[in-house]
């Protein structure tokens, strides 16, 4: 279902990133979920420089774990809609469309030149149905090898001489010798979900990728020799887990390889949020780099999304939240405080090693795919982790009966 552009008398003005001379200033309120340290920092910076130009920053904020039942979506339509929104799902977006609240906002990204500095991957996950509809903010790469480099030098082993998967298993031997754990894994759900879905762009490749956990599922891939290699690759990792994995949160499974127990992580490099709380330095204390041999890396792009149909003078100050977003300076002064990496590739300001890192491999339009969540339908996603997670738990399930479960909620779900 195309959205269609909502047009307005003040078109013309609204195409500038800036506020406009003469237009008042108003008060916008922002709804977001995030509460931790670094999150409420990289915020203040947001909110900094949006006041800058006049206008005032109210939080509506339910972070994740406060079991609140207030949704964005409660509010929208219980009258009482935020004007900017963190918000990265595709359906709520065709839900604001329905209801005739929709701000699709490419003739503003074309006007202002964004499009040419942003990765493919932050460009597919903000558009939805043909029009942009999103405001990058960070990001996070799902599947990143985040590694102790003291450990690494103590067992005798260089993650960044490894150009395969093979490469990287044949040397939990001699780091287990030293009485060390070699991947350090939380086995829950949502993170066995991701290792998934950041293995299936690595070993599989964009075009098995997009296939599978893409807008438009193709059901030829489900019972596939990617997919049988990813299920054996999943199995690997599995019988490589250390025996305290079951349930482990991931914030604590990060601590293993900072406090020395392990040598590495493979996980969303939000990681990088506890290196640096703990006071270590990226290209010192700790290494990271993509999965070995990775024909793909699966991108997370934490997004805005701009209520429609508003007053001239909010639509201005919501164009002015996002040119704030999407300051090249604001991009790296935000990325150092999330812990994330900038969503602009000519960020300027401090960009630390990790980031740095992230920011060539995106460099490559080809070597990049959008993350699920910004993409998939979320029952059908669901379903995957339904699978997936009985598949890491259950040691004697073939993949055979992982495909069969697949291919049934398929055609329940989409068939």
């Amino acid at each position: 279902m195309p959205i269609a552009i909502r047009k307005s008398g003040a078109i013309l003005a609204l195409l500038s990133g800036t506020a406009a001379t003469g237009v008042a200033a108003e008060d916008v309120i922002v709804f977001h979920n995030w509460s931790s340290g670094p999150e409420v920092a990289a915020l203040n910076i947001l909110k900094e420089d949006f006041e800058s130009k006049g206008h005032a920053w109210t939080d509506i904020a339910i972070p994740h774990d406060t079991g609140s039942n207030v949704s964005l979506l409660n509010l929208v339509t219980g009258g009482n809609p935020p004007n900017v929104f963190l918000e990265s799902s595709p359906g709520f977006y065709r839900d604001l469309a329905d209801m005739g609240l929709a701000r699709p906002l490419t003739d503003w990204y074309e006007a202002n030149g964004y499009p040419e500095h942003l990765p493919a991957s932050v460009l597919s996950s903000i558009t939805v149905d043909g029009e942009i509809m999103k405001v990058p903010t960070a990001i996070h790469i799902d599947g990143m090898v985040y590694y102790n480099m003291d450990v690494a030098e103590e067992v005798g082993v260089d993650p960044t001489s490894w150009t395969s998967l093979e490469d990287m298993f044949a040397s939990f031997d001699a780091v287990r010798e030293a009485g060390k754990v070699p991947l350090a894994i939380g086995a829950q759900q949502w993170q066995i979900g991701y290792l998934t879905h950041a293995l299936a762009a690595a070993v599989a490749g964009p075009d098995f990728f997009n296939a599978i956990y893409g807008g438009e599922v193709d059901p030829a891939v489900i019972d596939s020799a990617e997919m049988r290699e990813l299920l054996d690759w999943l199995r690997r990792f599995q019988e490589a887990a250390d025996e305290g994995a079951v349930n482990r949160d991931w914030n604590v499974t990060t601590n293993m390889v900072i406090t020395g127990d392990a040598l590495m992580q493979i996980h969303g490099d939000w990681m990088k949020g506890e290196w640096l709380a703990a006071g270590k330095v990226a290209g010192e204390d700790f290494g990271c780099i993509q999965i070995p041999g990775a024909e793909a890396v699966s991108v997370t792009v934490d997004s805005w999304g701009l209520l429609g149909d508003q007053s001239e003078t909010m639509d201005q100050a919501e164009l002015d939240f996002a040119a704030t977003v999407l300051d090249p300076a604001v991009q790296a002064r935000f990325a150092a405080a999330k812990g994330s990496t900038p969503v602009r590739l000519d960020a300027t300001g401090d960009i630390d090693a990790c980031s740095q890192e992230v920011l060539a491999i995106l460099e490559d339009a080809e070597h990049q795919v959008a993350n699920p969540h910004s993409q998939v339908d979320a029952d059908w996603q669901s379903s995957l982790w339904d699978v997936l997670f009985n598949y890491w738990s259950d040691p004697s399930m073939t993949a055979d009966e992982a495909i069969e479960q697949m291919t049934s909620n398929y055609d329940l779900i989409l068939g």
